[in-house]
């Protein structure tokens, strides 16, 4: 016999000010099975969690309705209360009423009416609860971490320290991301290579950590905590282990026409290469696709000056299989390309360049070794333009969110050019200035206040060449849309930080979601900003959304303790809300027929197939299993069973009909006169 206790909140005036909780207690009182029913302002404190557990003991309920906020922010509050009281947690539902009625509608008769029907529902529900048990998954202590930047950088070391091991994997010849390719960070203004270079070391040397660069994941299968992982690793064409990293070979390669990619195509690199002098590993690889020899047969000169005999040109990709625990992502981001914007001239003028190639500029690492010339004739520029939000808060070009550094390194950039060219005259067109982090708005201040630095409030229309000189047309918006044409010697262009390339697809091969711009959803942005949701996979950094350095390694380090929490235990405990496929007596064992329909539907790929046979040995019957590792509860497969034989465990059919039957055939007695 049911024994139901209700319990509703109130919530401050979040419910209480539009439905009469007080009536609501009262009618549910008179539901069959209901032995216990009140209100309380907030049930959710200890005074709230207290009334549930003391309920519990006195009238020996077996099930609790909780009617408050979402259940997603309470549900587990609740039912651990009722597991101290003795009494299974799985036996305690929520109904929303927030969300789902007081935030929805006015103060009405009938606004009460829908809370009281809520309530209802899930009364009949928890009539047909049945009690449930974690699941228990075993844990693999290792963790894989995708993007040798700075967030992936930092979250292997985080891990690394905590005493986990760690398996880093970089598509790059070398690990560093864009930040390798900066000249200097704001607010500091400290360089970039001089805080990084000791981290990308401490990668490399450290024993807790394995490094693949120039490699890519082939493929992911397992659940949390038992993530089985093929990654691919790219011939390098050069045996990495015998290699001492002398350089000869990039030397006196023939081959030195090929457009850098570190340096942004500004310069020029040997198609046997290290990408740049503080690479780790120090090690080249052969661009096979540039090569003379994979090419035409011939050449082999790097082989012949190679004191090590290093070179191997018949080196084939080889395919390495790992369990691991836990993924974190941190593929990071890019710029936009030049076809993105033609009325700029990105592309088409030599001097119309994008933030990443200024970084290269203005570095001692970069092809002027620091000097500020421009890229087409190398004469030091008098006049520079830079064009804030090219393409980002644009709904035009199809990216209407703000890339959110722009503002930062765009003032960044003013401040290295007067540094470097003293007598030279900077214009900064900008929309809005966004600089929300410490010390940003008065690093901002800094280069609005510098000689020679002029700020102009207004978006650029056009830019175009004219003897010799880049015309820069566009207004100032606080001079009354006024007319501005700006002759400059070079043009700088914020381009929009977008998803990485190739980034939609690594979300599919993984099963996680993106969103419409391709960068990778977060599972909450408020509660789970770190995680996504498929559990056991965790963001950081650019990856999820435009980020600048602190950020990636503040948000690097907490999905590296979210990494570290799933390690300090042995088991991994998992609610048992999911999918299960019925089973019953001989002969027929389970109703599935086997179709496996739901097999192709779930995006966690958690059906898997079952021989069942006969105690001679004999198949019998092949029929759907549900791995519980890997199911999310999402209930897809449900929906897709033609037999009706899988059901989510805490929603079966008969729940679910219940709950209809409950509004269905409610009586108008049922309600209280309001």
């Amino acid at each position: 016999m049911s024994r139901i206790g209700v319990f509703i909140c109130h919530c401050g005036e979040n419910i209480g000010a539009t439905v009469d909780c007080a009536k609501v207690a009262e009618t549910a009182s008179h539901f069959p099975g209901v032995v216990h029913s009140i209100d309380y302002k907030y049930m959710c404190s200890d005074p709230g969690q207290t009334m549930i557990k003391e309920a519990i003991k006195e009238k020996n309920l077996t099930g609790v309705v909780v009617a408050a906020c979402s259940p997603r922010m309470h549900e587990p509050t609740f039912r651990r209360a009722c597991g101290e009281a003795g009494l299974n947690p799985f036996l305690c539902e929520m109904v929303n009423l927030r969300e789902h009625c007081s935030w929805v509608h006015e103060k009405t008769d009938k606004t009460t009416e829908k809370a009281i029907d809520l309530v209802r529902t899930i009364v009949e529900k928890v009539k047909l609860n049945q009690p449930l048990f974690p699941i228990k998954v075993p844990v693999t202590k290792t963790a894989l971490v995708l993007g040798g930047g700075i967030g992936g950088i930092q979250a292997a070391l985080d891990i690394a320290n905590a005493g986990h091991k760690v398996i880093m994997v970089e598509r790059d010849p070398s690990i560093g991301g864009h930040m390798s390719q900066l000249s200097e960070t704001f607010p500091t203004l400290d360089c970039s290579q001089c805080i990084l270079t000791p981290r990308m070391v401490e990668v490399a040397q450290h024993p807790n950590i394995t490094l693949y660069t120039y490699s890519e994941l082939e493929s992911l299968d397992g659940f949390i905590g038992n993530f089985k992982v093929k990654i691919r690793k790219k011939a390098r064409s050069v045996d990495d282990k015998i290699c001492n990293g002398c350089g000869l070979c990039t030397q006196k390669c023939p081959m030195k026409k090929i457009p850098s990619e570190f340096n942004a195509g500004l310069d020029f690199r040997t198609a046997i290469y290290v990408p740049f002098p503080q690479a780790v590993p120090n090690k080249p690889v052969i661009d096979r696709k540039n090569c003379t020899f994979f090419l035409k047969g011939k050449c082999k000169l790097c082989e012949k000056v190679c004191p090590t005999g290093a070179i191997r040109y018949d080196q084939q990709d080889e395919i390495v299989e790992v369990d691991v625990g836990a993924i974190v992502l941190a593929t990071g981001f890019n710029v936009l390309e030049s076809d993105f914007f033609p009325e700029y001239g990105y592309g088409k003028y030599k001097d119309v360049i994008n933030g990443l190639q200024f970084e290269r500029l203005a570095s001692a690492s970069g092809p002027t070794l620091g000097g500020m010339k421009r890229p087409s004739d190398g004469k030091e520029p008098e006049t520079v333009v830079f064009v804030a939000c090219a393409g980002s808060r644009d709904k035009a070009k199809g990216i209407e969110y703000c890339s959110k550094i722009c503002c930062m390194y765009t003032a960044k950039h003013a401040m290295l050019y007067k540094h470097k060219v003293h007598h030279g005259n900077a214009y900064v067109f900008y929309m809005d200035i966004r600089a929300n982090g410490k010390m940003y708005e008065e690093f901002v201040r800094r280069a609005i206040e510098e000689d020679g630095v002029n700020y102009v409030r207004g978006r650029v229309s056009r830019i175009y060449e004219r003897n010799g000189k880049l015309i820069v047309k566009g207004a100032d918006t606080l001079m009354g849309h006024m007319p501005v044409e700006i002759e400059a010697d070079m043009v700088v262009l914020a381009t929009a930080g977008v998803a990485n390339n190739g980034a939609e697809e690594l979300a599919q091969k993984i099963h996680v979601s993106y969103d419409s711009y391709h960068f990778f959803a977060e599972a909450h942005p408020k509660l789970r900003p770190v995680e996504t949701n498929t559990a056991g996979i965790f963001l950081a950094g650019a990856c999820q959304a435009p980020r600048d350095i602190p950020e990636t390694v503040s948000q690097a380090s907490g999905a590296a303790s979210k990494v570290a929490g799933l390690f300090s235990n042995d088991e991994l405990t998992r609610d048992p809300l999911i999918a299960v496929v019925n089973r019953c007596a001989p002969p027929l064992f389970s109703t599935c027929v086997g179709c496996f329909m739901c097999q192709s539907a779930c995006p966690y790929q958690a059906i898997e197939k079952e021989e069942i046979r006969g105690r001679d040995g004999k198949l019998i019957k092949t029929v759907a299993k549900v791995n519980p590792g890997l199911c999310q509860g999402c209930g897809t497969c449900v929906a897709f069973c033609r037999s009706k034989s899988i059901d989510i465990q805490g929603y079966t059919h008969e729940q679910v009909y219940a709950e209809v039957m409950a509004v269905l055939n409610r009586r108008d007695s049922d309600v209280v006169a309001l």
